[in-house]
């Protein structure tokens, strides 16, 4: 009895060996938290054609929004943990345990790492018809309108907010804070004059930036933009913001308790999808770099979010600023 108890316990674990083996056998989902059209969206989509070779099956993206990125990434974490349902998340996974007093899910013991896929600057930028050309005469025009000044963001918990926030730190200055459900209806607006400023992630200014429909300020890392429309604006850090640094990147998730091997085949995929010439194409021209460091680790890519997470905490706390 005991020998055919133990042969059918080996059988069940050499069926799900084998079933693990295949992954993946079908299309493989991929939930992006934002509206369809901008930034991390835009992303996802180039990750999600990049994974197909490596994978060997179709990546639907998925959007599935509200609630600053929360609702989609508590969906994720709820899902099956099989590696067909995956997150592509920006900064937003590691500020929403600052941001937001209840969560459903919790950062990082939620879910498995797989990855960081790419980081870039935001730039400030503003409406077209503001009366400054530099960071040295915008910064006059605010200590002149620092009562009356409406500042633009995405929505609470965006990249866009969070790089708000940490101006605001800087040059000790408190914004009339304008929350927009996504970074399309902000930027039509400022574009259109009723707002003044907003920190907008490069892969989604530079275009305007480039038409002259923005002005622009400055770029929040320590590093200029490689693009050659915007090698001559300068750091935030270079124009007398020490120390300013806001980076927006993008990594990839699966739910916790995903098998080893699902892992390892995913973490071997976002490997070779990062080395995809057309996809390095397109991020490089959006103004991104390609992660290919050890954040590109599971661990790796666990620390750093927690490092952002005590990070960013510091700043939203001082902020004041909480949805619930």
């Amino acid at each position: 009895m005991k020998l055919k108890k133990l042969a059918f316990v080996l059988g069940l674990a050499a069926f799900s060996a084998a079933a693990h083996a295949a992954f993946p056998e079908k299309a493989v989902t991929l939930v992006v938290p934002f509206a369809a059209g901008g930034p991390s969206d835009k992303i996802a989509r180039d990750v999600a054609e990049a994974l197909r070779e490596p994978l060997g099956q179709s990546i639907i993206v998925e959007n599935t929004v509200g609630a600053g990125g929360t609702i989609g990434t508590a969906k994720v974490a709820r899902a099956n943990p099989d590696g067909y349902t995956l997150l592509v998340h920006h900064i937003g996974m590691a500020t929403a345990p600052a941001l937001y007093k209840q969560l459903s899910y919790q950062v990082p013991d939620s879910f498995e790492f797989l990855g960081l896929i790419n980081e870039a600057p935001s730039t400030l930028i503003s409406r077209p018809t503001l009366a400054a050309n530099n960071f040295d005469e915008l910064r006059q025009w605010i200590n002149e309108n620092k009562d009356g000044i409406n500042l633009a963001n995405a929505g609470v918990g965006s990249a866009s907010h969070l790089c708000g926030l940490m101006l605001q730190e800087a040059l000790q200055v408190d914004m009339t804070t304008i929350a927009y459900k996504g970074t399309a209806p902000a930027m039509i607006d400022l574009m259109g004059g009723q707002v003044d400023l907003m920190c907008e992630q490069a892969t989604n200014a530079v275009t305007q930036i480039e038409a002259g429909k923005v002005k622009s300020f400055g770029v929040t890392s320590t590093q200029r933009l490689k693009l050659p429309s915007m090698a001559a604006v300068p750091t935030l850090d270079e124009s007398g913001l020490k120390g300013f640094n806001v980076t927006v990147w993008h990594g990839l998730y699966a739910p916790r308790n995903t098998p080893p091997e699902v892992l390892e085949k995913l973490n071997a995929a976002l490997r070779a999808a990062l080395k995809n010439p057309e996809l390095i194409k397109r991020q490089e021209a959006l103004g991104l770099s390609i992660i290919q460091d050890d954040r590109l680790a599971a661990a790796g890519h666990k620390k750093y979010v927690e490092d952002e997470m005590a990070r960013w905490s510091k700043v939203i706390k001082d902020s004041g600023q909480q949805p619930n």
